[in-house]
Protein backbone atom coordinates (compact mmCIF):
# COMPACT_ATOMS: atom_id res chain seq x y z
CA UNK A 1 0.00 0.00 0.00
CA UNK A 2 2.84 2.24 0.71
CA UNK A 3 3.86 2.04 -3.07
CA UNK A 4 0.30 2.93 -4.42
CA UNK A 5 0.01 5.76 -2.36
CA UNK A 6 3.57 6.64 -3.60
CA UNK A 7 2.45 6.08 -6.97
CA UNK A 8 -1.07 8.57 -6.32
CA UNK A 9 1.58 11.28 -5.23
CA UNK A 10 3.08 11.03 -8.01
CA UNK A 11 0.93 11.18 -10.44
CA UNK A 12 -1.15 14.14 -8.96
CA UNK A 13 2.56 16.02 -9.21
CA UNK A 14 2.01 15.29 -12.66
CA UNK A 15 -1.42 16.10 -13.10
CA UNK A 16 -2.71 12.64 -13.31
CA UNK A 17 -6.04 12.43 -12.16
CA UNK A 18 -6.08 9.51 -10.28
CA UNK A 19 -9.32 9.20 -8.19
CA UNK A 20 -9.93 4.79 -7.24
CA UNK A 21 -7.66 2.18 -6.01
CA UNK A 22 -8.58 -1.07 -4.74
CA UNK A 23 -8.15 -4.54 -4.77
CA UNK A 24 -8.75 -7.24 -7.88
CA UNK A 25 -9.58 -10.56 -8.30
CA UNK A 26 -6.11 -12.11 -8.25
CA UNK A 27 -3.48 -12.01 -5.25
CA UNK A 28 -1.24 -8.57 -5.25
CA UNK A 29 -3.30 -7.61 -7.99
CA UNK A 30 -4.54 -3.80 -7.81
CA UNK A 31 -6.86 -1.51 -9.90
CA UNK A 32 -6.12 2.60 -10.06
CA UNK A 33 -8.79 4.50 -11.89
CA UNK A 34 -8.49 8.11 -12.89
CA UNK A 35 -11.19 10.72 -13.63
CA UNK A 36 -12.30 11.30 -17.29
CA UNK A 37 -10.38 13.05 -19.78
CA UNK A 38 -10.27 13.64 -23.55
CA UNK A 39 -9.24 10.91 -25.36
CA UNK A 40 -5.81 11.98 -26.54
CA UNK A 41 -4.64 13.47 -22.99
CA UNK A 42 -6.30 10.26 -20.63
CA UNK A 43 -3.91 7.96 -23.25
CA UNK A 44 -0.81 10.24 -22.48
CA UNK A 45 -1.44 10.22 -19.15
CA UNK A 46 -1.95 6.08 -19.00
CA UNK A 47 1.56 5.83 -20.45
CA UNK A 48 3.02 8.28 -18.02
CA UNK A 49 1.41 6.30 -15.27
CA UNK A 50 2.77 3.17 -16.13
CA UNK A 51 6.15 4.33 -16.10
CA UNK A 52 5.90 6.09 -12.78
CA UNK A 53 4.22 2.98 -11.79
CA UNK A 54 7.60 1.10 -12.73
CA UNK A 55 9.69 3.48 -10.90
CA UNK A 56 7.93 3.54 -8.09
CA UNK A 57 7.45 -0.11 -7.46
CA UNK A 58 11.71 -0.26 -7.90
CA UNK A 59 11.91 1.71 -5.32
CA UNK A 60 10.06 -0.75 -3.24
CA UNK A 61 12.19 -3.37 -4.34
CA UNK A 62 8.73 -4.63 -6.03
CA UNK A 63 8.07 -5.91 -9.35
CA UNK A 64 5.08 -4.57 -11.56
CA UNK A 65 3.77 -7.33 -14.41
CA UNK A 66 2.06 -4.97 -17.08
CA UNK A 67 1.89 -8.91 -19.01
CA UNK A 68 -2.10 -9.69 -19.58
CA UNK A 69 -1.72 -13.60 -18.23
CA UNK A 70 1.60 -13.80 -16.19
CA UNK A 71 0.29 -16.93 -14.15
CA UNK A 72 -1.98 -19.43 -15.63
CA UNK A 73 -5.33 -20.14 -14.09
CA UNK A 74 -5.07 -17.02 -12.48
CA UNK A 75 -6.85 -13.83 -13.20
CA UNK A 76 -4.78 -11.58 -15.91
CA UNK A 77 -4.76 -7.72 -16.22
CA UNK A 78 -6.29 -5.67 -18.99
CA UNK A 79 -7.11 -1.42 -19.24
CA UNK A 80 -10.78 -1.34 -19.07
CA UNK A 81 -11.42 1.61 -21.79
CA UNK A 82 -14.65 3.69 -20.56
CA UNK A 83 -15.49 5.93 -23.88
CA UNK A 84 -18.26 8.52 -24.09
CA UNK A 85 -18.98 11.03 -27.03
CA UNK A 86 -19.45 14.78 -25.87
CA UNK A 87 -19.97 18.04 -27.32
CA UNK A 88 -17.61 21.31 -27.48
CA UNK A 89 -19.06 22.56 -24.46
CA UNK A 90 -18.82 19.40 -22.43
CA UNK A 91 -22.57 17.92 -22.99
CA UNK A 92 -21.99 14.10 -22.90
CA UNK A 93 -24.24 13.00 -26.34
CA UNK A 94 -24.76 9.40 -24.39
CA UNK A 95 -26.36 10.56 -21.22
CA UNK A 96 -29.51 8.84 -21.60
CA UNK A 97 -31.45 11.47 -19.36
CA UNK A 98 -34.02 10.69 -16.92
CA UNK A 99 -36.39 10.35 -20.67
CA UNK A 100 -34.38 8.16 -22.99
CA UNK A 101 -37.49 7.48 -25.24
CA UNK A 102 -38.04 10.92 -26.14
CA UNK A 103 -34.36 11.70 -25.83
CA UNK A 104 -33.68 11.50 -29.43
CA UNK A 105 -30.40 13.04 -29.58
CA UNK A 106 -29.02 10.32 -27.27
CA UNK A 107 -30.73 7.33 -29.07
CA UNK A 108 -28.98 8.47 -32.41
CA UNK A 109 -25.90 8.43 -31.29
CA UNK A 110 -26.29 4.99 -29.09
CA UNK A 111 -27.18 4.01 -32.27
CA UNK A 112 -24.37 5.06 -33.92
CA UNK A 113 -22.16 3.31 -31.53
CA UNK A 114 -23.68 0.26 -32.20
CA UNK A 115 -24.19 0.40 -36.08
CA UNK A 116 -20.22 0.85 -35.33
CA UNK A 117 -20.05 -2.30 -33.53
CA UNK A 118 -21.89 -3.93 -36.12
CA UNK A 119 -20.28 -2.76 -39.00
CA UNK A 120 -16.43 -2.63 -37.72
CA UNK A 121 -16.21 -5.15 -34.90
CA UNK A 122 -13.30 -7.07 -36.45
CA UNK A 123 -11.51 -3.87 -36.33
CA UNK A 124 -11.95 -3.84 -32.39
CA UNK A 125 -10.63 -7.27 -32.35
CA UNK A 126 -7.55 -5.97 -34.28
CA UNK A 127 -6.70 -2.82 -32.26
CA UNK A 128 -6.94 -5.33 -29.03
CA UNK A 129 -5.32 -8.67 -30.26
CA UNK A 130 -1.25 -9.63 -29.07
CA UNK A 131 0.07 -12.89 -28.32
CA UNK A 132 0.22 -11.77 -24.85
CA UNK A 133 -3.69 -10.19 -24.74
CA UNK A 134 -4.83 -13.85 -26.00
CA UNK A 135 -3.39 -15.99 -22.93
CA UNK A 136 -6.24 -13.78 -21.21
CA UNK A 137 -9.11 -12.69 -23.89
CA UNK A 138 -12.19 -14.85 -23.35
CA UNK A 139 -10.66 -16.49 -20.72
CA UNK A 140 -14.03 -15.46 -17.79
CA UNK A 141 -12.24 -11.89 -18.13
CA UNK A 142 -12.66 -10.13 -21.23
CA UNK A 143 -14.65 -12.01 -24.31
CA UNK A 144 -13.32 -10.41 -27.47
CA UNK A 145 -13.81 -13.07 -30.32
CA UNK A 146 -17.37 -12.19 -31.01
CA UNK A 147 -18.23 -8.60 -30.33
CA UNK A 148 -21.66 -7.15 -28.67
CA UNK A 149 -23.04 -4.54 -26.89
CA UNK A 150 -24.80 -4.79 -23.12
CA UNK A 151 -27.18 -2.16 -23.26
CA UNK A 152 -29.21 -3.30 -20.41
CA UNK A 153 -32.93 -3.10 -19.39
CA UNK A 154 -33.94 -0.24 -19.61
CA UNK A 155 -32.42 1.19 -22.64
CA UNK A 156 -33.70 -2.28 -24.49
CA UNK A 157 -37.20 -1.37 -23.33
CA UNK A 158 -36.13 2.06 -24.49
CA UNK A 159 -35.48 0.81 -28.29
CA UNK A 160 -37.42 -1.85 -28.26
CA UNK A 161 -40.77 0.72 -27.05
CA UNK A 162 -39.82 2.82 -30.26
CA UNK A 163 -39.39 0.40 -32.38
CA UNK A 164 -43.33 -0.94 -31.84
CA UNK A 165 -44.72 1.94 -31.37
CA UNK A 166 -45.75 1.24 -27.94
CA UNK A 167 -45.28 3.24 -24.17
CA UNK A 168 -42.50 2.22 -22.61
CA UNK A 169 -42.25 0.01 -19.61
CA UNK A 170 -42.24 2.19 -16.51
CA UNK A 171 -38.72 1.34 -14.17
CA UNK A 172 -39.68 3.89 -11.78
CA UNK A 173 -41.91 2.56 -9.88
CA UNK A 174 -41.06 1.49 -6.60
CA UNK A 175 -41.46 -2.09 -5.63
CA UNK A 176 -41.84 -2.44 -2.06
CA UNK A 177 -41.08 -6.27 -0.92
CA UNK A 178 -42.93 -7.68 2.20
CA UNK A 179 -41.91 -10.34 4.59
CA UNK A 180 -44.63 -13.55 5.82
CA UNK A 181 -43.49 -14.75 9.32
CA UNK A 182 -45.79 -17.43 10.97
CA UNK A 183 -49.12 -16.17 8.93
CA UNK A 184 -48.46 -12.38 9.99
CA UNK A 185 -46.89 -9.87 7.51
CA UNK A 186 -44.36 -7.38 8.08
CA UNK A 187 -43.91 -4.22 6.08
CA UNK A 188 -40.36 -3.82 5.44
CA UNK A 189 -41.24 -0.08 4.37
CA UNK A 190 -38.84 2.65 6.04
CA UNK A 191 -40.19 6.21 5.60
CA UNK A 192 -36.90 7.53 7.57
CA UNK A 193 -34.55 5.83 5.14
CA UNK A 194 -33.74 7.60 1.55
CA UNK A 195 -34.61 5.77 -1.80
CA UNK A 196 -31.72 3.69 -3.18
CA UNK A 197 -30.85 3.94 -6.66
CA UNK A 198 -30.24 0.76 -8.76
CA UNK A 199 -28.29 0.82 -11.78
CA UNK A 200 -29.99 -0.93 -14.84
CA UNK A 201 -27.45 -0.48 -17.48
CA UNK A 202 -23.89 -2.41 -15.78
CA UNK A 203 -25.39 -5.75 -15.05
CA UNK A 204 -23.12 -8.22 -17.30
CA UNK A 205 -19.48 -8.78 -16.45
CA UNK A 206 -18.90 -10.67 -19.18
CA UNK A 207 -20.03 -8.08 -21.92
CA UNK A 208 -16.96 -6.95 -24.07
CA UNK A 209 -18.77 -3.84 -24.93
CA UNK A 210 -21.16 -2.40 -21.95
CA UNK A 211 -23.05 0.27 -21.63
CA UNK A 212 -22.41 1.80 -17.99
CA UNK A 213 -24.82 4.37 -17.38
CA UNK A 214 -23.46 7.28 -19.50
CA UNK A 215 -20.81 5.99 -21.43
CA UNK A 216 -19.66 2.34 -22.65
CA UNK A 217 -16.93 0.29 -21.25
CA UNK A 218 -14.44 -1.66 -23.84
CA UNK A 219 -13.13 -4.45 -21.61
CA UNK A 220 -11.02 -5.92 -23.79
CA UNK A 221 -7.77 -3.72 -24.09
CA UNK A 222 -4.70 -5.08 -22.99
CA UNK A 223 -2.55 -4.61 -20.00
CA UNK A 224 0.74 -3.28 -21.35
CA UNK A 225 -0.87 -1.67 -24.63
CA UNK A 226 -1.66 1.75 -25.62
CA UNK A 227 -5.12 2.28 -25.98
CA UNK A 228 -4.26 4.88 -28.45
CA UNK A 229 -4.67 2.63 -31.69
CA UNK A 230 -8.38 0.85 -29.67
CA UNK A 231 -9.48 4.40 -29.06
CA UNK A 232 -8.43 5.67 -32.56
CA UNK A 233 -10.11 2.78 -34.28
CA UNK A 234 -13.39 3.19 -31.87
CA UNK A 235 -13.77 6.84 -32.39
CA UNK A 236 -13.42 6.19 -36.94
CA UNK A 237 -16.22 3.69 -36.81
CA UNK A 238 -18.85 5.82 -34.79
CA UNK A 239 -17.76 9.00 -36.84
CA UNK A 240 -18.66 6.61 -39.95
CA UNK A 241 -21.73 5.46 -38.50
CA UNK A 242 -22.63 8.85 -37.41
CA UNK A 243 -22.29 10.15 -40.72
CA UNK A 244 -24.16 7.36 -42.20
CA UNK A 245 -27.13 8.24 -39.73
CA UNK A 246 -26.66 11.94 -40.31
CA UNK A 247 -26.89 11.18 -44.51
CA UNK A 248 -30.05 9.07 -43.78
CA UNK A 249 -31.82 11.96 -42.20
CA UNK A 250 -31.06 14.20 -44.76
CA UNK A 251 -32.67 12.06 -47.30
CA UNK A 252 -35.53 11.61 -44.82
CA UNK A 253 -36.53 15.15 -44.07
CA UNK A 254 -36.40 16.08 -48.02
CA UNK A 255 -36.56 19.66 -48.35
CA UNK A 256 -37.15 20.55 -44.78
CA UNK A 257 -34.64 22.76 -43.11
CA UNK A 258 -34.72 20.76 -40.50
CA UNK A 259 -36.06 16.98 -39.39
CA UNK A 260 -39.06 16.87 -37.77
CA UNK A 261 -40.28 14.26 -35.11
CA UNK A 262 -41.59 11.87 -37.66
CA UNK A 263 -38.35 11.56 -39.31
CA UNK A 264 -36.20 11.30 -36.93
CA UNK A 265 -38.06 8.16 -35.84
CA UNK A 266 -38.26 6.83 -38.71
CA UNK A 267 -34.80 6.43 -38.99
CA UNK A 268 -34.32 5.68 -35.15
CA UNK A 269 -36.51 2.68 -36.34
CA UNK A 270 -34.44 1.72 -39.00
CA UNK A 271 -31.23 1.55 -36.84
CA UNK A 272 -32.95 -0.44 -34.01
CA UNK A 273 -34.32 -2.87 -36.46
CA UNK A 274 -30.37 -2.63 -38.35
CA UNK A 275 -28.37 -2.75 -34.82
CA UNK A 276 -30.61 -5.73 -33.46
CA UNK A 277 -28.12 -7.91 -33.98
CA UNK A 278 -25.24 -6.81 -32.42
CA UNK A 279 -27.44 -6.17 -29.29
CA UNK A 280 -26.50 -9.61 -26.47
CA UNK A 281 -27.84 -9.58 -22.81
CA UNK A 282 -26.75 -12.95 -22.11
CA UNK A 283 -23.74 -14.95 -20.84
CA UNK A 284 -20.70 -14.28 -23.63
CA UNK A 285 -19.00 -17.14 -22.30
CA UNK A 286 -21.55 -19.53 -22.81
CA UNK A 287 -21.30 -22.37 -25.98
CA UNK A 288 -25.07 -21.32 -26.92
CA UNK A 289 -23.94 -17.46 -27.55
CA UNK A 290 -21.69 -18.75 -30.04
CA UNK A 291 -24.01 -20.93 -31.79
CA UNK A 292 -26.57 -17.74 -31.48
CA UNK A 293 -23.96 -15.23 -32.64
CA UNK A 294 -23.61 -17.58 -35.88
CA UNK A 295 -27.07 -17.09 -36.56
CA UNK A 296 -26.72 -13.72 -35.75
CA UNK A 297 -23.73 -13.54 -38.44
CA UNK A 298 -21.71 -11.87 -36.31
CA UNK A 299 -17.95 -12.76 -36.24
CA UNK A 300 -16.26 -15.07 -34.13
CA UNK A 301 -12.70 -14.49 -34.84
CA UNK A 302 -10.83 -16.56 -32.77
CA UNK A 303 -6.99 -15.51 -33.55
CA UNK A 304 -4.57 -12.68 -33.05
CA UNK A 305 -3.38 -13.48 -36.96
CA UNK A 306 -7.01 -13.92 -38.48
CA UNK A 307 -7.54 -10.58 -36.98
CA UNK A 308 -5.16 -8.83 -38.32
CA UNK A 309 -6.16 -10.02 -41.71
CA UNK A 310 -9.54 -7.31 -41.20
CA UNK A 311 -7.40 -4.42 -41.13
CA UNK A 312 -6.77 -4.63 -44.88
CA UNK A 313 -10.23 -5.66 -46.28
CA UNK A 314 -11.52 -3.01 -48.24
CA UNK A 315 -14.44 -2.24 -46.26
CA UNK A 316 -12.67 -1.53 -43.20
CA UNK A 317 -9.41 0.15 -44.91
CA UNK A 318 -11.92 2.81 -46.66
CA UNK A 319 -13.76 3.54 -43.44
CA UNK A 320 -10.30 4.32 -42.03
CA UNK A 321 -9.05 5.87 -44.86
CA UNK A 322 -11.44 7.63 -47.56
CA UNK A 323 -14.17 7.34 -45.47
CA UNK A 324 -12.76 9.29 -41.90
CA UNK A 325 -9.24 10.65 -43.28
CA UNK A 326 -7.83 9.70 -39.73
CA UNK A 327 -5.12 7.03 -41.57
CA UNK A 328 -3.74 6.78 -44.88
CA UNK A 329 -3.57 3.08 -46.62
CA UNK A 330 0.77 2.96 -46.67
CA UNK A 331 -0.08 4.02 -42.68
CA UNK A 332 -2.59 0.73 -42.18
CA UNK A 333 -0.24 -1.63 -44.35
CA UNK A 334 2.58 -0.79 -42.31
CA UNK A 335 0.49 -1.21 -38.79
CA UNK A 336 -0.85 -4.47 -40.76
CA UNK A 337 2.66 -5.94 -41.23
CA UNK A 338 4.11 -4.74 -37.42
CA UNK A 339 1.51 -6.21 -36.09
CA UNK A 340 1.87 -9.75 -37.61
CA UNK A 341 5.82 -9.82 -37.46
CA UNK A 342 5.91 -8.72 -33.36
CA UNK A 343 3.29 -11.61 -33.03
CA UNK A 344 5.50 -13.94 -35.05
CA UNK A 345 8.53 -12.62 -33.12
CA UNK A 346 6.67 -12.24 -29.64
CA UNK A 347 6.17 -16.46 -30.02
CA UNK A 348 9.83 -17.29 -31.00
CA UNK A 349 10.76 -15.25 -27.83
CA UNK A 350 8.60 -17.20 -25.67
CA UNK A 351 9.30 -20.58 -27.56
CA UNK A 352 13.18 -19.92 -27.39
CA UNK A 353 12.82 -18.66 -23.24
CA UNK A 354 10.97 -22.01 -22.46
CA UNK A 355 13.63 -23.93 -24.16
CA UNK A 356 16.38 -22.77 -22.24
CA UNK A 357 14.15 -22.88 -18.74
CA UNK A 358 13.52 -26.61 -19.55
CA UNK A 359 16.34 -27.40 -21.28
CA UNK A 360 18.64 -25.85 -18.43
CA UNK A 361 16.89 -25.68 -15.64
CA UNK A 362 13.51 -27.99 -14.84
CA UNK A 363 14.78 -31.52 -16.85
CA UNK A 364 18.51 -30.94 -15.20
CA UNK A 365 16.69 -30.66 -11.89
CA UNK A 366 14.10 -34.10 -12.18
CA UNK A 367 17.24 -35.69 -13.59
CA UNK A 368 18.88 -35.16 -10.65
CA UNK A 369 15.88 -35.97 -8.45
CA UNK A 370 15.53 -39.00 -10.16
CA UNK A 371 19.07 -39.63 -9.55
CA UNK A 372 18.54 -39.07 -5.90
CA UNK A 373 15.81 -41.22 -5.68
CA UNK A 374 17.76 -43.97 -7.52
CA UNK A 375 20.67 -44.16 -5.21
CA UNK A 376 18.79 -44.18 -1.87
CA UNK A 377 16.84 -46.78 -3.33
CA UNK A 378 19.70 -48.71 -4.08
CA UNK A 379 21.54 -48.03 -0.82
CA UNK A 380 18.24 -49.40 0.82
CA UNK A 381 18.18 -52.68 -0.77
CA UNK A 382 21.95 -53.02 0.01
CA UNK A 383 21.43 -53.23 3.95
CA UNK A 384 18.39 -55.07 3.40
CA UNK A 385 15.75 -52.47 3.63
CA UNK A 386 12.32 -52.28 1.65
CA UNK A 387 13.13 -49.38 -1.02
CA UNK A 388 9.39 -50.16 -2.07
CA UNK A 389 8.42 -46.09 -1.67
CA UNK A 390 11.47 -44.37 -2.93
CA UNK A 391 10.79 -47.00 -6.10
CA UNK A 392 7.00 -45.81 -6.41
CA UNK A 393 7.75 -42.49 -7.30
CA UNK A 394 10.46 -43.11 -9.14
CA UNK A 395 8.12 -45.10 -11.53
CA UNK A 396 5.88 -42.29 -11.16
CA UNK A 397 8.24 -39.79 -12.80
CA UNK A 398 9.96 -41.00 -15.28
CA UNK A 399 7.20 -41.67 -17.28
CA UNK A 400 6.77 -37.66 -16.71
CA UNK A 401 10.08 -36.72 -17.09
CA UNK A 402 9.69 -38.47 -20.44
CA UNK A 403 6.65 -36.62 -21.41
CA UNK A 404 8.34 -33.28 -20.65
CA UNK A 405 11.66 -33.99 -22.72
CA UNK A 406 9.54 -35.15 -25.59
CA UNK A 407 7.86 -32.01 -25.84
CA UNK A 408 10.66 -30.22 -25.23
CA UNK A 409 12.34 -31.86 -28.37
CA UNK A 410 9.36 -31.12 -30.33
CA UNK A 411 9.28 -27.48 -29.14
CA UNK A 412 12.90 -27.37 -30.64
CA UNK A 413 11.43 -28.58 -33.72
CA UNK A 414 8.85 -26.65 -34.55
CA UNK A 415 10.72 -22.93 -33.47
CA UNK A 416 13.70 -24.08 -35.56
CA UNK A 417 10.91 -24.77 -38.70
CA UNK A 418 9.32 -20.84 -38.21
CA UNK A 419 12.37 -19.48 -38.16
CA UNK A 420 13.70 -21.41 -41.03
CA UNK A 421 10.47 -21.05 -42.88
CA UNK A 422 10.35 -17.41 -42.61
CA UNK A 423 7.82 -15.80 -45.71
CA UNK A 424 7.70 -12.44 -47.24
CA UNK A 425 3.55 -12.98 -46.57
CA UNK A 426 4.06 -11.55 -42.66
CA UNK A 427 0.33 -12.56 -41.92
CA UNK A 428 1.38 -16.44 -43.10
CA UNK A 429 4.38 -16.35 -40.68
CA UNK A 430 2.04 -15.22 -37.65
CA UNK A 431 -0.46 -17.86 -38.50
CA UNK A 432 2.02 -20.65 -38.33
CA UNK A 433 3.58 -19.55 -35.21
CA UNK A 434 -0.15 -19.56 -33.87
CA UNK A 435 -1.35 -23.11 -35.14
CA UNK A 436 2.19 -25.11 -34.71
CA UNK A 437 4.26 -23.07 -32.11
CA UNK A 438 1.83 -21.60 -30.13
CA UNK A 439 0.25 -25.17 -29.33
CA UNK A 440 3.23 -27.13 -28.55
CA UNK A 441 4.37 -23.99 -25.99
CA UNK A 442 1.12 -24.99 -23.84
CA UNK A 443 1.62 -28.83 -23.89
CA UNK A 444 5.19 -27.82 -22.46
CA UNK A 445 3.76 -26.00 -20.23
CA UNK A 446 1.44 -28.61 -19.12
CA UNK A 447 4.27 -31.31 -18.84
CA UNK A 448 6.20 -29.03 -16.86
CA UNK A 449 3.36 -28.13 -14.42
CA UNK A 450 2.80 -31.96 -13.74
CA UNK A 451 6.27 -32.68 -13.37
CA UNK A 452 6.53 -29.26 -10.57
CA UNK A 453 3.84 -31.39 -8.66
CA UNK A 454 6.06 -34.36 -8.20
CA UNK A 455 9.61 -33.15 -8.14
CA UNK A 456 10.68 -32.48 -4.23
CA UNK A 457 10.67 -28.30 -3.15
CA UNK A 458 14.47 -28.59 -2.43
CA UNK A 459 15.59 -29.74 -6.25
CA UNK A 460 12.98 -27.03 -8.11
CA UNK A 461 14.93 -24.22 -9.80
CA UNK A 462 11.77 -21.93 -9.93
CA UNK A 463 9.74 -19.87 -7.72
CA UNK A 464 6.29 -21.55 -7.21
CA UNK A 465 3.10 -19.46 -6.94
CA UNK A 466 2.48 -19.75 -3.09
CA UNK A 467 6.22 -17.42 -3.47
CA UNK A 468 5.28 -15.46 -6.07
CA UNK A 469 2.21 -14.54 -5.34
CA UNK A 470 1.34 -15.04 -1.84
CA UNK A 471 4.27 -13.36 0.17
CA UNK A 472 3.33 -9.58 -0.93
Amino acid sequence: MRAISELELECLKLGIPIKTRHNEVAPAQFEVAPIFEEASVAVDHNLLTMDVLHKVAHRHNLRVLYHEKPFKGVNGSGKHCNWALSTDRGENLLDPTVRPETNFRFVIFLLAVLRALQEHAPLLRVAISSSSNEHRLGAQEAPPAIISAFLGDQLNEVLNAIEENRPIKNFSVPQFQTIKVGGTVLDVKVAALPHITRDLTDRNRTSPFAFTGNKFEFRAVGSKQSPSFPVTVLNCAVTSAINEIVGELRTQMGSKSSPSEEDKLAVIRKYIKLTRDVRFEGDNYSAEWVEEAARRGLPNIKSAPEAFTYLIKDKHMNMLTTDTGIFSQGELMSRYHILNERYAKDIIIEAETLKTIVGQQILPAAFEYRKTLAESAAALKVVGVEAEPEVRILNELTPQVVTLQNRYESLAKAVAKLIDEESEDSNKHAQAAYDNVAPVIAAVRDAADALETSVADKFWPLPKYTELLLTI
